[in-house]
């Protein structure tokens, strides 16, 4: 990242609303002195500091990319600007986001509405982080720490979470789709809404988190182990193979050529619905088929 560059853009949008560097640096809680060393290049502020000068400043986190264009808000000096997110450099032709945030320990970061990441996270420590509304497809998360963060309504499909720890974050109406989770910790997560159509856990563990609501097609569980999960809807063409289950109910879902192999202790059917196929998959692994009735054709 050209931090010349970078300084320029902090020095046009402070003059854009009118404030000076003691004024600037007054509101971020730090010396004039740091505020000039950016805009003559000589340092960056660190992305926690980016954050809340965005706010300040009026223009969201894709501003300070170097190849993206400024997006200044020209009329409500000193407030975050209330818009859409702008486009990602990388939908510009030729253009990418310049910053690699992988390796970070990030903490009370807001990170909403950014876009296209890709690998720029990887084996990061991330806590209490927001990426709210944020479009993020082809995500790779590698050996990151996830805990407490919030990704509502953010697009997350065709992802790759690989060795992470997933702790009490909030994915509600998360688009999940062929996202492959391998080698995973996943609890006490809020997936409500979630659309998880193609996605795998692979070798994984799953528990405790709260997926009400969420779309079950061709979803597969592989070697995981499903701990206090409460699956309620449709699961259509889904897959349970040589997993694990303590604590599972199904509970008012439907279940249609859905595939179940291994042992099947630890599942309870409450009010379900089952294909003829489903059930002799169940009948075949020993499940305990109070509560299931067969749908008629």
């Amino acid at each position: 990242m050209e931090i010349t560059i970078i300084g320029n853009k902090i020095a046009k949008a402070r003059k854009e609303i009118n404030i000076s560097q003691a004024e600037l640096a007054q509101r971020l809680f730090i010396s004039p002195q740091a505020v000039g060393k950016w805009e003559r290049g000589e340092s960056i502020p660190d992305i926690i500091t980016f954050n809340r000068l965005a706010k300040i400043l009026g223009v969201d986190l894709n501003y300070f990319s170097d190849s993206f264009q400024s997006a200044v808000n020209e009329t409500t000096p000193a407030e975050p600007l209330i818009k859409q997110p702008a486009e990602a450099p990388s939908a510009m032709p030729g253009n990418k986001l310049s910053w690699n945030m992988s390796n970070g320990n990030w903490v009370d970061a807001d990170f909403s509405g950014m876009k296209n990441l890709h690998e720029r996270f990887s084996s990061s420590n991330m806590q209490r982080c927001k990426f709210i509304g944020s479009t993020m497809p082809g995500l790779l998360l590698k050996s990151n720490n996830i805990d407490s963060c919030d990704f509502t309504g953010s697009d997350i499909g065709n992802s790759r979470i690989h060795t992470s720890n997933l702790v009490k974050s909030i994915f509600k109406d998360c688009s999940l789709k062929e996202t492959e989770f391998s080698s995973s910790h996943i609890k006490g997560c809020d997936f409500s809404g979630a659309d998880f159509t193609g996605a795998v856990f692979k070798t994984s563990a799953f528990q405790k988190n709260t997926i009400a609501n969420a779309v079950l097609k061709r979803t597969v569980f592989n070697s995981s182990h499903l701990s206090d999960i409460v699956f309620d809807g449709t699961l259509d063409d889904c897959s349970f193979e040589n997993s694990g289950f303590s604590d599972v109910m199904f509970q008012n879902a439907t279940l249609t050529n859905t595939f179940f192999k291994g042992k099947l202790k630890g599942i309870k059917f409450i009010d379900c619905k089952a294909d003829n196929l489903t059930y002799a998959f169940l009948k075949n692994g020993k499940a305990d088929l109070n509560g299931i009735t067969l749908l008629t054709t």
